[in-house]
């Protein structure tokens, strides 16, 4: 793992280089082929690998090749091992997970899921994913669940079982140019009103609620002795509600410079939304499109059991990114008239405990589901003793639930 690791770190793939970034996608490529892969080269630089049987809805992984790191950083930051941590450009986000990724799926030995697991390499995700998010969408529409294998929570190593939305503003001002020596008086600063700009956009960053505002690219002026008419600015946002989105983007949109000789265009708005853990508890992936199978078709060949009656249950989320269309129509109000959007932490581990036990009762052939189980109720008589849990619910085709109680696993 480590070999494969260093081999994708050595090569530096800025998202500004695409033919760098296309290096460590023909790497992964040739891991995937050589895990027998269905590969496909998409247009815009993403790859795509499909593992096992295309039969039905699949897992998908979402990955991707590019690193925020420049050209040169292995010079000033080369591949170093220090007891159990490593260092070097791409090594937390995402080159590990990718190699991680790859080596759980060495380990299935080809046993592949029902519907096969497919994997998508972007090659711009530190970019906003513009030439990528088409086809992660496209792909989305065809799994049962999608996986990503980015860093975990970067204080408490948890696992992230949600993201908050993101955002990318351009501003650019427009002023008047006039000599800074002689005739000052006639211009008009855009860089001025940037720094204007700066303050009151960073202003209105919450991060109290997860809201944060960052100007973190600005250029502008032509000469040093000249007031300058232009200036450009690039801003990071970051939300954890659609609520606070829109706040941001009244308040990107309604900012004006004091100085009326300079004009603000603004470009960009929200690139992702966001998706809490509250709106998509772990019971909503359990209960979509959960195969029904009885005894008899248990038993019968790969050809009948195919043959078997599968019924769609509704989805407790929809599978599209329109959370917060989806969230005010109507007809979610039709399906759960009295469904609360959010249930509280433990209300909902109990939930899925006994979405579970329901599930074991009922004979359920996946035996991952009653390991499942078995480590639910053993965090629950470990509560208080600084236990913990962390799992992953995959349509109850699998299940991984890890129990740990200070630095030891108690149950997987």
């Amino acid at each position: 793992m480590l070999r494969d690791l260093r081999t994708l770190v050595d090569i530096e793939s800025p998202s500004s280089d695409p033919a760098a970034v296309a290096r460590v996608m023909d790497v992964v490529e040739g891991w995937a082929r050589d895990l027998g892969a269905e590969t496909h080269a998409l247009p815009g630089g993403t790859r795509s690998f499909h593992f096992g049987p295309a039969d039905g809805p699949y897992l998908l992984v979402l990955t991707h090749a590019d690193t925020v790191w420049p050209h040169g950083t292995l010079g000033r930051m080369p591949w170093r091992e220090d007891g159990e941590r490593l260092y070097g450009p791409g090594t937390y986000d995402m080159k590990g997970g990718v190699v991680g990724l790859f080596h759980a799926l060495r380990s299935l030995g080809g046993e592949w899921p029902q519907g096969g697991v497919r994997v998508l390499l972007s090659p711009d995700e530190e970019i906003g994913s513009p030439g990528s998010r088409e086809h992660i969408e496209a792909a989305a529409q065809g799994a049962r669940a999608v996986l990503v294998p980015e860093p975990p929570v970067s204080d408490s190593h948890n696992l992230k079982t949600g993201r908050k939305g993101t955002g990318d503003y351009v501003l650019t001002l427009h002023g008047v140019a006039s000599h800074a020596g002689n005739r000052p008086e006639l211009g008009a600063s855009a860089i001025t009103a940037a720094a204007e700009a700066v303050l009151a956009l960073q202003a209105l960053a919450r991060p109290e609620v997860g809201t944060t505002v960052s100007v973190g690219l600005i250029s502008g002026g032509s000469a040093v002795n000249v007031i300058p008419d232009h200036c450009r600015l690039g801003v990071d946002v970051r939300v954890s509600t659609l609520e606070e989105a829109e706040r941001i983007e009244r308040g990107v949109r309604a900012w004006r410079p004091s100085n009326d000789r300079v004009t603000c265009e603004v470009g960009g708005g929200l690139n992702r939304p966001p998706s809490s853990r509250a709106r998509a508890p772990c019971g909503c992936l359990l209960r979509r499109r959960r195969l029904r199978v009885n005894s008899a078709s248990r038993s019968a060949t790969k050809a009948s059991a195919a043959a078997a009656t599968a019924t769609s249950l509704p989805p407790r989320c929809p599978p599209s990114t329109a959370w917060g269309a989806w969230r005010r129509s109507p007809r979610r109000a039709r399906a759960h008239p009295t469904r609360p959007l959010a249930r509280p932490r433990a209300a909902a581990r109990r939930a899925a405990a006994a979405r579970l036990e329901h599930l074991t009762r009922k004979r359920h052939p996946h035996p991952l589901l009653r390991k499942a189980l078995s480590a639910v109720q053993l965090s629950e008589s470990h509560q208080g003793r600084g236990s913990k849990t962390q799992g992953i619910l995959i349509n109850g085709s699998c299940s991984f639930v890890v129990v740990t109680e200070g630095d030891q696993d108690l149950a997987v």
